[in-house]
Parts: structure tokens; sequence; C-alpha cells
């Protein structure tokens, strides 16, 4: 069953949503993630992102990219599932699906205003190439407070526990 994701752009989608903002005038913020079983902290945490611009766009982990940095055993839900689920919330304007270990590419390509993560990150522990691509095309490198209590690895352990039951 293919799920209808008008919210779901290819890159070179993205790029001409990008432009149209940039002409209107508008800012784009721009966060990156796996985004599997979707919980109040992701939730908490997107909404403060949008509210940081104009228009948020959401570079998602592909399937590929998430075994490699979680294991064999995620994503629970497919890169398609992800997305619909994403493309539901009112708060997210577009989302990309990256497959590459590193957001490189998409950056240079879509040169958000703003780029932001949770802050359970620092600017050190940006990875080096990205921090780089950040700062060439200017983008505002912003943390969000962290939401404690909320983590997809604890979701799926109390999941796990209730069905031992």
């Amino acid at each position: 069953m293919t799920l209808d994701n008008p919210k779901l752009l290819t890159l070179p989608g993205a790029m001409v949503e990008r432009e149209r903002l940039r002409a209107a005038g508008r800012r784009v913020v721009l966060t990156n993630g796996v985004f599997d079983l979707l919980h109040p902290g992701h939730l908490y945490y997107l909404q403060k992102a949008r509210a940081l611009g104009d228009a948020l766009f959401i570079a998602l982990n592909g399937d590929v990219s998430v075994r490699t940095l979680k294991g064999p055993t995620r994503p629970i839900q497919d890169e398609q599932q992800r997305a619909y689920a994403l493309g539901a919330l009112t708060c997210v304007d577009a989302i990309v699906v990256f497959n590459q270990p590193r957001l490189t590419a998409e950056v240079r390509a879509l040169q958000p205003d703003v780029y932001c993560k949770a802050g359970d990150y620092t600017l050190e522990k940006l990875n080096a190439e990205e921090r780089a691509a950040l700062q060439e095309v200017g983008a505002e490198i912003r943390f969000l407070p962290f939401l404690p209590g909320f983590s997809t690895t604890d979701l799926i352990a109390k999941i796990k526990a209730a069905a031992e039951i």
C-alpha cells in the first residue's frame, strides 16, 4: 500500500520549495533524525523547531542509515511510514529522506536559514563536515531544550516489558 504524503519530497523537489520560500522572504528551519515511533519528546521538539522560522523541513534518516546508526532491529517503522506520520503534523512543511551517513549534501542543497537539533547535542558533537556545510551556507545553528523522560529506545523497552506480562 502506498501512503499518500504530499509533504514527502525528493531533494530536487525540496530545493524548488526552498527557493519558493526564499523568494517569499520566509525563513526555513532544517532538522534531521530517525523519528521512529513518534512520542511526546519528538512532538515537543518539532513544534519548538517550527517556531524558529516560517517552515520546517525534516531530513529523515532512510532505513539503511537507521540500521547503520541503531542496529539491525531498527527502524521499527520503515521510512515511508515514518515520513507519513511526520507529514500528518501541522508543524512539518516538508520531508526529505536521506540515506548517506551525513547530511552535508542536503544542507548545501537546501541552504536552511536555521538548523536545529535537540539539546543532547552541542556544537562540538555535530559532525565536523556537517558543521562546515552549515557555516558555508550561513545557517544559524540552534540547540533546543531536550524534553527528559522520552526516547524511542525507552519506549521500545516498555513495549517489550509489557509483552512479557
